[in-house]
């Protein structure tokens, strides 16, 4: 053994036989390999997914900033809520992470807004809720049109699972908006809405 390892230090004098430079093109055949060298995605296509990504990831924010103030002002349920909620937001994060990378695209991450920080009263935190649900809304739309035009049937299919998710998403704030509206006449409404929105199960 110790005189193999002689032999193969004298050949190479205890270095690596590739250079960095051969070494990087190395790895770029593996990569090459693995994905064809060519992304399924357009340019287009790439950079709105990109966009898209940072809009689920501020809503994250968005709605972890929500838990915080709610718990602030005593509203524990209302902060359960919302945790759950940014849960479901890394998940349609993610899940456009993964797509972009099975695609042999390339995923960009950019920089995330700071969220507000306060929502006045609980019916102005779901109204606030709602409009940027129907934001992400026309955001998934306008992806929907853009993966069309590109002839990007993969992409198309792939994304009518946020367009579901999103008509899911607005009847729930509805809901809660609805529920809310009777606060002014019925001082319980609060409390009530708050221990029914602190049985909201965590996505599965």
């Amino acid at each position: 053994m110790k005189s193999r390892r002689k032999i193969f230090q004298k050949r190479n004098g205890g270095k690596s036989m590739l250079s960095e430079k051969d070494a990087m093109k190395s790895r770029r055949k593996i990569f090459q390999k693995r994905n064809g060298g060519k992304s399924m995605l357009s340019e287009k296509m790439e950079e709105a997914l990109n966009e898209q990504i940072n809009k689920e990831l501020y809503s994250s924010y968005l709605y972890l900033a929500m838990s915080a103030y709610s718990s602030s002002v005593g509203l524990p349920g209302f902060a359960h809520w919302f945790r759950v909620q940014v849960e479901e937001e890394n998940i349609h994060a993610m899940k456009l992470f993964d797509y972009v990378n099975n695609q042999g695209g390339r995923v960009r991450l950019k920089e995330i807004k700071e969220p507000p920080m306060e929502f006045g009263t609980a019916m102005n935190m779901f109204q606030q809720t709602l409009k940027h649900e129907q934001f992400i809304t026309r955001s998934i739309h306008e992806l929907v049109e853009l993966a069309n035009a590109e002839k990007d049937e993969a992409t198309a299919s792939f994304l009518q699972w946020y367009v579901e998710e999103q008509v899911e998403e607005e009847e729930n704030d509805n809901e809660i908006i609805a529920k809310l509206r009777g606060v002014d006449k019925n001082e319980y409404v609060i409390p009530s809405v708050d221990q029914e929105l602190a049985k909201r199960l965590p996505p599965r």
